[in-house]
């Protein structure tokens, strides 16, 4: 017998305001036209004014927790993927679990940026093969609005407001590629290139700071990147592109989407695309795809499913999972 952590339940919420590409004509030189031909977004969501990244993260994991039959007290553990917590601390995971009424179990944040999610996902598998848990509400939630700097119309475009969320249980399997849950997992970090990808504010200069990003540079990385941690996933799962019924991405970027599924030799109407409706939500992309993706119809029981990503650090990774 083989313990697996399978998916329970996905679900997502995304702020009210929906902010389309025309609103940024008036504070910055852009038009509708330029974003779409260089992100492929076309909108994406803003918190209210008020409204924080735990707020974001609690309506994600209630809706995870109702389409997978569950109540908060059937979960273990919580874990948070963020890079815009609503303090420095306590972190965002316990705010939800007390806003869940979740008083027993543990709860903690992991910040890799927009790979943020993959690495909870990998902490979250590694807790329950290894028996500390038999549930975990995995989230990825961020409020990335509050990091632009609304004169750089290279960055302020393309980044939105949401939280996704799963409910992975531990399930029994076979030992083999035809088990549901997580089947293989690649995690990497080079912080030579932290420069290329950051936020110019924290302890060491007492403010939140902006947003900082070398387009051109970050672009050059994920594509090789990406490609790359995918085919390694799917090898340590006896796997190969072949066998992917679905790639969902982390939503940066249509050429970076595009550019990957290309390496990976896996076409477009295999790829779970969300980025023009969202924008680039960091750690919640992928989540909220995942939930997208099976609302549309598009994600089945059964089907495999490659996850990847990459944000600053530089941090990036993948994960072959069985829905």
């Amino acid at each position: 017998m083989t313990i697996r952590a399978a998916v329970k339940g996905v679900g997502h919420y995304l702020p009210d305001r929906i902010v389309p590409n025309s609103e940024f004509e008036a504070i910055v030189d852009t038009s509708d036209e330029w974003i779409r031909s260089r992100s492929g977004i076309e909108r994406r969501h803003f918190v209210a004014d008020g409204q924080m990244t735990s707020d974001l993260a609690t309506r994600a994991a209630q809706a995870a927790l109702a389409d997978a039959g569950l109540q908060p007290d059937d979960i273990d553990a919580i874990i948070v993927a963020t890079s815009t917590p609503d303090l420095t601390f306590p972190s965002v995971a316990t705010m939800v679990q007390g806003n869940l009424g979740l008083t027993h179990g543990f709860a903690f944040d992991v910040q890799a940026v927009c790979a943020g999610f993959v690495f909870a996902l990998t902490n979250a598998n590694a807790l329950i093969l290894t028996g500390q848990a038999t549930r975990v509400l995995v989230i990825g939630a961020e409020t990335f609005s509050r990091l632009m700097n609304w004169q750089d119309r290279g960055t302020c475009v393309l980044f939105g407001d949401g939280a996704g969320a799963l409910v992975l249980e531990a399930v029994e399997g076979d030992g083999l590629a035809s088990d549901r849950g997580i089947l293989s997992t690649d995690l990497n970090s080079d912080g030579r290139y932290k420069d290329i990808l950051f936020v110019d504010g924290g302890t060491s200069t007492g403010t939140t700071g902006h947003l900082v990003m070398e387009g051109k540079e970050v672009f050059r990385h994920a594509i090789e990147k990406l490609a790359e941690t995918a085919h390694r996933a799917l090898d340590k799962a006896g796997l190969t592109p072949d066998d992917v019924d679905w790639i969902v991405p982390h939503q940066a970027n249509i050429r970076i989407i595009e550019g990957t599924a290309k390496r990976m030799q896996v076409p477009m109407d295999r790829v779970v695309v969300t980025v023009q409706d969202h924008g680039n939500t960091s750690a919640a992309s992928i989540p909220l795809a995942l939930s997208v993706g099976k609302a549309r119809g598009q994600i089945k029981p059964g089907d495999l499913i490659v996850t990847e990503a990459i944000g600053g650090g530089l941090a990036w990774g993948a994960v072959v999972l069985r829905w």
